[in-house]
């Protein structure tokens, strides 16, 4: 094994340094809870194993922090920059195990100013739970490798459990483990010590599989929804070429042009590659390949693949040279000192480049506070829409205000939470909050209360109407 003295004081106080900046800069972010994380906080208010689109551990997470301090943006985002100090500390370890305490210092700090990084310590994400527990279930698998006994065993089986528990994509790395050991003799780690990892594995997890299978499986119809080419593959004939351009670019600013630059260089020359390096890339580009041949049938987002570049940092970084690590270094946190600043500024950059790429992020709640007030002058105590958008903020915005909020009640299978759990039950002096020019058929020929039209932020010139509904609207 390499010499891996001395790598954890300055990896630490580097981290430590990145993580307490990060933190600092939380207390200043000026944008809105995106719909994501406003629908992560009401998780947390109401702890369960399992929700409509996502497994349970975000929603623990935040409620624990909220406890510890406030329902605030700050309480709810802090997570963020702890989370991945703590993944990027266990890389670090991995790395100096694998390679010497420069590589242990070059991944840690490496990782922890990944652009992904950078902007998943501003908002809050499920890739950013399930980093920590990855990254020890993957160390785990390694010490496996090296002949580790079966308490490693079992506490690789849990650590995949917590990260499954955190995001669904920590599946990938059973598979990767599989090919890894179909391609690579030294990667097996023997049917007793597999067998246990799974023992491990299944009871941790088995809590969010019966809450799926009582609800009628809600996450894993919304898993297909994504993977729209599985429920309807006709509708999908031809390859959609350019969002497979778009994802594998965007690859270049999800982990830094130099260490997705570096995976793809690692794959050209895979044979003289040594184990340990071929062994990360099986964790690694193999989830990109997965989710580039959904892109390529249907769509995918730049973030699906983001768990590929926890081995594929270990992989890349202890060999780039001093000159490419530092270009890597510049770059990369370059990016993560932009970003910040951005969400720090968001309200004052206008009409520019800059304030288009945050506009989505402002003005949620401002349109939650202006839906509010038109309901408690119009005598409403009762807020129904179909906009996950807007359901999303007026549960958090109005967390205080004494009204109720609800969504119309689907016609098929629930498409998102709120229907699935907030349906509107027709009780109530309710409004309706839409963007129709025309109020829903329960209520035609109803004026609206109130309209607003936002000149700027997330609902930029959109128009959304408040209407007046019967407590009969959508009853059946």
């Amino acid at each position: 094994m390499p010499d891996i003295r001395g790598w954890l004081l300055p990896a630490g106080m580097l981290v430590l340094a990145i993580t307490a900046a990060r933190v600092l800069a939380l207390n200043f972010v000026q944008i809105d809870l995106f719909v994501d994380e406003a629908q992560y906080w009401l998780w947390g208010q109401d702890p369960a194993f399992g929700y409509y689109s996502k497994p349970p551990m975000i929603g623990w997470v935040i409620r624990v922090f909220t406890e510890l301090g406030s329902d605030t943006a700050f309480w709810i985002r802090l997570p963020g920059p702890l989370f991945h100090a703590a993944t990027a500390l266990i890389l670090g370890h991995i790395a100096a195990r694998s390679f010497g305490a420069r590589a242990g210092v070059a991944v840690a700090v490496g990782f922890v100013t990944l652009p992904m990084v950078g902007l998943a310590s501003i908002l809050i994400s499920t890739d950013t739970i399930m980093f920590p527990f990855l990254a020890l279930a993957g160390l785990g698998y390694l010490r496996l490798t090296e002949g580790a006994g079966r308490g490693w065993a079992v506490a690789t089986g849990v650590c995949l459990g917590l990260a499954f528990l955190s995001k669904y994509a920590a599946i990938y790395y059973l598979f990767c483990a599989l090919l890894a050991a179909g391609l690579i003799p030294q990667a097996r780690i023997g049917w007793q010590k597999a067998g246990l990892v799974l023992a491990a594995f299944v009871p941790v997890i088995s809590a969010n599989l019966i809450w799926n299978a009582t609800q009628g499986f809600p996450t894993l119809s919304h898993t297909l929804d994504n993977a729209d080419w599985v429920r309807d593959p006709s509708a999908r004939a031809g390859l959609n070429l350019p969002g497979l351009a778009e994802f594998f670019f965007a690859q270049f600013a999800v982990a830094g042009p130099v260490i997705f630059g570096g995976l793809l260089g690692m794959l050209v020359r895979a044979g003289r590659l040594t184990v340990r390096q071929r062994l990360l890339l099986s964790f690694a580009l193999p989830i990109v390949a997965v989710v580039m041949g959904q892109a390529l049938v249907s769509r995918a987002y730049a973030n699906w693949a983001a768990s590929a570049y926890l081995a594929g940092a270990v992989a890349v970084l202890p060999w780039l040279s001093r000159r490419w690590l530092l270009g890597s270094f510049v770059f990369n946190g370059g990016v993560c000192v932009l970003l910040p600043l951005l969400a720090i500024a968001a309200p004052f950059l206008g009409n520019t480049p800059a304030g288009s790429a945050v506009e989505r992020y402002l003005g949620r709640h401002d349109m939650s506070r202006e839906i509010l007030s038109a309901a408690r002058e119009a005598g409403a105590d009762t807020v129904v829409a179909a906009s996950r958008d807007v359901l999303a903020d007026l549960f958090y915005t109005g967390r205080d205000s004494g009204l109720r909020f609800f969504a119309v009640p689907p016609e098929g299978r629930p498409m998102h939470h709120y229907e699935m759990v907030f349906a509107f039950p027709g009780s109530g002096s309710a409004l309706y909050a839409g963007f129709e020019a025309a109020p829903p058929d329960c209520a035609r020929g109803v004026a609206p209360v109130a309209t607003l039209h936002p000149k700027t932020g997330a609902y930029a010139d959109k128009t959304l109407r408040l209407y007046p509904v019967p407590t009969s609207c959508w009853t059946r």
